[in-house]
């Protein structure tokens, strides 16, 4: 028969000796095994790695039936505790483990091993590189972080047991599971690299591209960093456009094209959770798409959305829209980083649109470099043909067709020069608030400047052709005169802007010449600022000019386009009897 075995707790009392040495000691009999412990440290390293059939606290100060029954709740306590703890001998011995430490363990029985064993020998990342030995040998607690093979992560904190150090305790380590924010943290980095990156274009890299794979690239990079951090495979950006609030398509990846091509605007309403976020930029979750009122539907089976504003300096220019055909597959954690990493695509953003804008306007010095040289020319060729062709008109027809072929060959020149410069200029290239879409009636209207300015006539050519107007010059107002009658052969000018003072005689009296040959002539006036002798702004409006068809010069484009459209839109005020 296995003879029984208590364990004895026998407490120093406060003059430093054992209860063994008191007269009325308990004595067991031979048959049972005792093992003896001085303290509860002890006592629980025993009980971890020994089967008792009883323990017995011997007398002294403090060891009555309370001072049991805490020692027992401390050794509950430390089992149900979130993190692991453990006691450790001097050679870093297990003597006794936690059931949480038990757990993450890959030993079925930690005790007897040595500590990082337990842990399945994890990699040591610090800050300090020995813990248990700096606590023994300066009396202090130390901390270190430990890397297991299967990428958890732990915290160690070791401190030294100096009133209740035993040769089976000298240590006690507590064990913190920190992996979640270790994680994050590797997350946080990982952002921020790849913010760093969305414009890392290098010169020698980008050599040998134009603006327009450059632009590319900074999209693919965004693709890339958005799917790579998240996780995620249908993403959508939209920039907003500040005059119109329209949220235009930048980036659509995985998104049916109906939901790309779909107009959305900043608005809280109608416009799904991209207008509601761009419109009062908040960041806006969608656990289940199905039951949200606000989402829109961006592909077959989208069960849940994460979409957050695109903000530069203060100001929304866009949105960013993740994902996912599971429910509930985004959470908080997700929307922190996302608006972290969004500030870096509104960044990235901004230098696309410097990007656009360094290729806009090298495009449209290329097109007014075009204007300056060959614009005005094809002007004087113009001229000298319909001058020509006027003095031979019912005497020589052979000669007046062939000046009309050569005039025709002109504005055809026009035509493509005007052509390319588009192609280098595109729409993007407009000032801010001068859209090609607002000035939709001015593309393929024939417009005449009148002016002896060289410098006006070039300006007139550069602002009104990036509109898609077809602009011809003249320099006096005979050869307006001449312009506007050859120019019913083939087209009638949409409008002719003159000067109030020309070399030969004024704009009025071109005008009146003008109304000989038509019964309207769509006419503007342009002066600079001060007198008019000859009262010709007044004259004009008399003889039917409209009231806001006047240009001050230099004028400003926003005018130019102004007045050309009033001048359109006619008809103008009836002509009042001279």
């Amino acid at each position: 028969m296995t003879p029984q075995k208590i364990l004895r707790i026998s407490p120093i009392t406060t003059t430093g000796e054992t209860p063994a040495a008191a007269p009325d000691r308990i004595e067991f009999p031979p048959s049972l095994m005792v093992d003896e412990v001085s303290n509860p440290v002890e006592a629980l390293s025993k009980l971890s790695r020994y089967n008792y059939s009883g323990v017995f606290l011997d007398g002294g100060e403090g060891a009555n039936e309370d001072g049991f029954v805490r020692l027992l709740q401390s050794e509950r306590i430390l089992d149900g505790m979130p993190d692991g703890v453990a006691l450790i001998n001097s050679e870093m011995i297990v003597t006794w483990a936690n059931s949480r430490l038990r757990m993450w363990s890959p030993l079925e029985s930690p005790g007897g091993h040595n500590f990082y064993a337990i842990l399945g020998n994890p990699q040591i990342m610090g800050p300090d590189f020995c813990p248990f030995h700096t606590a023994l040998a300066t009396g202090m607690s130390s901390s270190s972080t430990l890397q297991t093979d299967d990428n958890r992560y732990y915290q160690v904190h070791v401190a030294p047991l100096t009133d209740a150090a035993t040769d089976n305790a000298a240590l006690v380590a507590t064990v913190s599971d920190i992996t979640s924010e270790i994680l994050q943290q590797q997350k946080l980095a990982a952002i921020h690299q790849a913010g760093l990156q969305l414009t890392d274009l290098k010169p020698d890299e980008i050599f040998a591209m134009d603006t327009s794979a450059r632009i590319e690239l900074l999209k693919d990079n965004i693709r890339y960093y958005t799917a790579d951090l998240l996780n995620v495979e249908v993403i959508e950006i939209r920039l907003l456009e500040q005059s119109t609030g329209n949220l235009m398509p930048l980036l659509s990846v995985g998104i049916n094209q109906e939901a790309a091509d779909r107009k959305l605007y900043a608005r809280p309403q109608g416009n799904g959770v991209t207008g509601y976020v761009a419109s009062t930029g908040k960041s806006y979750l969608c656990e289940d798409a199905r039951q949200d009122p606000l989402y829109l539907q961006a592909f077959a089976g989208a069960a849940s959305s994460l979409t957050v504003p695109l903000i530069l300096h203060d100001t929304i220019i866009g949105t960013i829209n993740v994902e996912s055909n599971v429910v509930c597959a985004f959470d908080s954690t997700d929307l922190q980083f996302l608006e972290i990493f969004s500030r870096d695509v509104a960044v990235a953003l901004n230098t696309l649109e410097l990007l656009v804008a360094q290729k806009n306007n090298a495009a449209q010095q290329s097109c007014e470099a075009i204007h300056s040289a060959v614009a005005l020319p094809v002007d004087h060729i113009l001229n000298d043909a319909v001058s020509v062709i006027e003095k031979y008109i019912g005497q020589d027809p052979e000669v007046v067709d062939r000046l009309q072929r050569i005039l025709q060959e002109a504005r055809d020149i026009r035509r493509v020069i005007q052509q390319i410069g588009q192609k280098m200029a595109p729409a993007e290239a407009l000032p801010a608030g001068c859209t090609e879409q607002l000035h939709h009636k001015l593309r393929g209207k024939r417009i005449l400047v009148v002016d002896s300015d060289l410098q006006v006539l070039n300006d007139a050519h550069m602002l009104l052709e990036r509109f898609g107007c077809i602009v011809e010059a003249a320099h006096s107002g005979d050869e307006a005169g001449s312009m506007y009658r050859n120019s019913r052969l083939d087209a009638a000018y949409d409008v002719v802007i003159s000067a109030v003072n020309l070399p030969d005689y004024s704009g009025y009296q071109l005008m009146l010449r003008l109304l000989q040959i038509t019964e309207r002539v769509p006419m503007a006036l342009m002066t600079g600022f001060g007198y008019d002798p000859g009262h010709s702004i007044v004259k004009a409006r008399q003889a039917g000019l409209h009231p806001k068809a006047l240009l001050y010069k230099p004028f400003k484009l926003a005018q130019l386009l102004g007045v050309v459209e009033i001048v359109l839109d006619g008809p103008q005020p009836t002509r009042d009897p001279l």
